[in-house]
């Protein structure tokens, strides 16, 4: 039997400004439940552990914001929803989960800005809610207001509390469905290299990561240090995507790419640096842009629309992007 959405609603609003230790433990107001894996306070070993009912985790992640990443990471995930399963042949079973805490993009990316708060299992789990066949969950969510809409609600949380709501939708969220859990389950990250990246390194065992940039030298010097990051606390790094790579003018008569942001010789330099393998270079097209802000994913449209809309630089994208999910997928052996 499910408990009803609106207490954990009231529980997280009354939570929004406090600094009280009991609900730093808490931070999210869930029922009594076994607590998730705590880092030590001594610097003692951490045991990275699997998020439940997840096979596989692949972050999406970028020291810089900005950059379109959370579009990516949603992309992606459908891109791999399209796709099945190598042992089973059936649709591969796909969750994204949004672990920006201060600025959740999730919800409006889905189309469910209004769709109100989660409801919990009996056992006090979230349950995620669901939009064109794909499971998600986002802190986005987890907010009230009075009007519906809770996309310009704040988070105004220290570091602690960060750590925990962290913490707690990584392993109080139930993926299962049915009795099935998920094939892999698609992280989008915050900018930085801060509480949330640190958290998600140490005590989840992740299985690869894709990282997001623009051409530009400030945002391949902020992809560096995630690099780092990451590979300081043992993530495996899947491969580079370079966002907004060119502009192709769908009514142009030259179809020569336009590096609107700069060529991407340097963006290759520190992939071939780095040893890190290019999954792709994505163009900016307009229509991605308005399927995102309108919560439909670019790549549930047809071939044929996309082509219309956006000419061949919709085209590039599209293709690019089911060829970085096949990618992804390779390297998961999903």
């Amino acid at each position: 039997m499910l408990h009803r959405r609106t207490s954990l609603s009231s529980r997280v609003s009354r939570f929004l400004s406090t600094s009280c230790f009991r609900r730093h433990e808490n931070p999210l107001g869930l029922p009594k439940r076994p607590p998730p894996p705590q880092m030590p306070r001594r610097g003692g070993p951490i045991e990275k552990r699997p998020i439940p009912n997840v096979r596989k985790v692949v972050a999406v992640a970028s020291g810089k914001g900005g950059v379109g990443k959370s579009t990516i990471a949603l992309n992606l995930a459908f891109a791999l929803a399209l796709r099945k399963n190598q042992q089973t042949q059936a649709p591969l079973r796909v969750g994204i989960l949004d672990l920006d805490i201060f600025g959740p993009s999730v919800p409006t990316l889905m189309g469910l800005q209004n769709a109100g708060e989660p409801e919990l299992t009996s056992k006090g789990a979230i349950l995620p809610l669901t939009n064109h066949g794909l499971p998600c969950m986002s802190m986005g969510f987890l907010l009230s207001s009075s009007t519906g809409d809770n996309t310009d609600t704040p988070i105004v949380w220290r570091g602690l509390m960060v750590q925990k709501a962290v913490q707690q939708l990584l392993f109080d969220v139930d993926w299962s469905k049915e009795g099935q859990g998920l094939d892999v389950l698609v992280v989008d990250m915050p900018p930085g290299t801060g509480d949330v990246p640190l958290t998600l390194g140490q005590l989840v065992s992740v299985d690869g990561s894709v990282i997001v940039s623009t051409p530009q030298d400030v945002a391949l010097s902020d992809v560096r240090k995630g690099i780092a990051m990451l590979r300081k606390v043992s993530v495996p790094i899947t491969g580079l995507i370079l966002n907004q790579a060119y502009y192709l003018c769908p009514s142009c008569e030259s179809h020569s790419p336009r590096y609107l942001f700069g060529k991407p010789d340097n963006f290759h330099k520190v992939a071939e640096r780095l040893q890190v393998p290019v999954l792709g270079e994505l163009p900016l097209v307009e229509g991605v842009s308005a399927s995102a802000d309108g919560g439909f994913p670019y790549v549930l449209s047809s071939i044929a629309t996309v082509e219309k809309t956006d000419g061949s630089g919709g085209l590039a994208w599209w293709t690019n992007m089911a060829q970085v999910a096949e990618h992804v997928a390779s390297s998961l052996s999903l």
